[in-house]
């Protein structure tokens, strides 16, 4: 039972993930990578959030694992990291640090929220 919950948590977390890039290239043809870092953002500011709160293990294995595991990107983030990299050092930058210091931000305030 605990796989299938993982399972339904992740796919739509994908299905979130990949639902939002698709919107925002309707919203921007701009090369930074917004939805990357929104999902990255929002999705440490839930799991702040959801580690902070009362939630079940089952909760916290569907939302937690499941859900934020795959809207979240991880690998994603690094293979656009690296296409800066390449590119423009000042992109670069601007994407390292904002993913970074905004997840931790988001990550805290999700935490104290509740």
């Amino acid at each position: 039972m605990t796989i299938a919950i993982i399972m339904l948590g992740a796919f739509f977390g994908a299905m979130a993930r990949f639902g939002i890039g698709q919107l925002v290239k309707t919203w921007t043809t701009s090369m930074f990578p917004w939805a990357t870092l929104f999902v990255n953002v929002s999705g440490s500011f839930c799991l702040g959030y959801l580690y902070a709160s009362s939630a079940g293990p089952t909760l916290m294995l569907g939302l937690g694992v499941g859900f934020l595991g795959s809207f979240t990107t991880f690998s994603t983030f690094k293979l656009e990291v690296m296409r800066f990299v390449a590119k423009d050092w000042l992109r670069f930058g601007m994407y390292l640090l904002a993913t970074y210091v905004l997840g931790l931000l988001a990550a805290y305030l999700g935490y104290h929220l509740p």
